[in-house]
Formats: C-alpha cells, sequence, structure tokens
C-alpha cells in the first residue's frame, strides 16, 4: 500500500467542532499515511475524544473536511463511517462475551450461505482463524469463547475486528489503559504488526512510554487548539509533556 498526498487513508483539513458557544475543537489538521501509527495526545478535556467521533461518525464537524483514500467523505452517524470502512478500538470493548471468537469478529456483519441464508460458521471460522494468526494474537482458536480469553486477548480480537472491516484506517481510543503491563505489550506488539500490514493507524494515548513505543508521530492538543505534530525519533517526553501542558520554551 502506497501513501501518496491525496490518497492517504487519513486527510483531516481544517475540522472545528462548537458546542453551542463553546469552541471544541479549532481548526484542526492531520494526515495519517499507511504504514504509519500516529498518538494522538492531551490532557482531558483537550478535544482527542471529540476528534475521534468526528472522525467515526458520531458527530459532525462544524467546519473542515475529511478525506479517506483521498476521497472527500462526510457522516450521517457512526454506521454511516462504518460503511465507509472507519473503525474503532474503544478502551470498554463492543464484544460479547457469550459468543465464540469467531461470532464477535462478524458480530452485526455474520456471513450467510444457501438459499435458507444460514450463518456460514466455516467460513468465518476460517477467516477469523486466519486474521488473528496474521496479526499473531494469541488465542486457543477462533471457536473459543471470548469468556474464557484474558484483557489482553480480548483487545486483540477487538483490534482483529477492527482490521477486518476498515478500509486501512484504525482509530484506537486508549485501548489498552485497562490492561496490566504484559497485557499492553501483547497489544502494542498487535497494533504494530496493522503497521507491518500497510495500515493507517490513529491511536489516542495518555501513555508517553506507549506512545514513543510504537507512533511515528505525535500530535498534541490542548483546549481544542492543535499545538503541534511531531517525529517521536526527533523529540524526547520533556518536549511532549511541555506542548501538552503549556509550558513551552
Amino acid at each position: 500500500m502506497t501513501s501518496t498526498a491525496t490518497s492517504s487513508p487519513l486527510r483531516l483539513e481544517g475540522i472545528t467542532k462548537h458546542f453551542g458557544g463553546v469552541v471544541a475543537i479549532k481548526q484542526f489538521d492531520l494526515e495519517v499515511n499507511a504504514g504509519e501509527i500516529v498518538a494522538l495526545v492531551g490532557d482531558n478535556g483537550a478535544g482527542k475524544s471529540t476528534l475521534v467521533k468526528i472522525i467515526s461518525g458520531l458527530y459532525q464537524p462544524t467546519a473542515g473536511s475529511i478525506q479517506l483514500n483521498g476521497e472527500p467523505v462526510s457522516f450521517n452517524d457512526a454506521a454511516d463511517a462504518r460503511a465507509k470502512g472507519v473503525e474503532v478500538v474503544y478502551q470498554d470493548l463492543a464484544l460479547v462475551d457469550q459468543q465464540p471468537v469467531y461470532m464477535n469478529l462478524f458480530l452485526g456483519r455474520e456471513l450467510r450461505k444457501g438459499p435458507l441464508r444460514t450463518l456460514d460458521r466455516k467460513e468465518m471460522q476460517r477467516q477469523t482463524q486466519g486474521l488473528v494468526d496474521d496479526l499473531d494474537v494469541r488465542i486457543p482458536s477462533a471457536k473459543a469463547m471470548l469468556a474464557d480469553l484474558s484483557g489482553g486477548q480480548r483487545q486483540g480480537i477487538a483490534i482483529a475486528r477492527a482490521t477486518h472491516w476498515a478500509s486501512g484506517l484504525v482509530l484506537m481510543d486508549e485501548p489498552t489503559a485497562a490492561l496490566g503491563v504484559a497485557e499492553t505489550g501483547k497489544v502494542e506488539e498487535v497494533i504494530l504488526k496493522l503497521k507491518q500490514r500497510g495500515a493507517a493507524v490513529l491511536i489516542v494515548s495518555h501513555n508517553l512510554d506507549q506512545v514513543f513505543r510504537i507512533a511515528d508521530r505525535v500530535t498534541v492538543m490542548r483546549r481544542g487548539t492543535q499545538v503541534g505534530t511531531r517525529e517521536t525519533a526527533g523529540t524526547d517526553k520533556n518536549e511532549i509533556i511541555a506542548m501538552i501542558t503549556g509550558l513551552t520554551s
């Protein structure tokens, strides 16, 4: 997958969001390229989750434009965004404990076969197993019950599901916030696998250690304003913290 200025999986230009007289986001610009992880950071109330909700169709921007793979898009709601290939992985997983992994991957989008439109369980299992193997999500099998998996394994399934249905872009809103150190490391390995597959990943994270482990670039928001974007290889935590807090030199 090759990225250009006009075919990046995600391009935001001048995104602005007002809630009545309150400016939640002001003139936000960002491009996320194929095979790249961009981290979005800032204090609580900076506008990060609002931005994710705009990209995923929960909110409509007051001004500005969104492009997916070089094409301008606008969303009426989250279902509209999903239909156009926008998938989000949240901290609180939208998964069903009493269903097997493969049914969770195809939740609401089940494959059917034959004139009676019965569930094509074998094909869903095959596709699921292939994807989790490719992403190295370590689970017993695609037929394992979700309730029997650990928090990190469940988050890996949520990421696999987003990858399966996304059109080159995966959004993540604090996907490891509820996990311990070991589980977080496993999920980060899955996220890096997405990069290797050529996906574009935009991740909201409060964990700057995580940001510097996995992200290629980091963009900072403060009180609805985009302060700046840095290559992680060319900055450090002290500069990013200063940008977050406003104590820039």
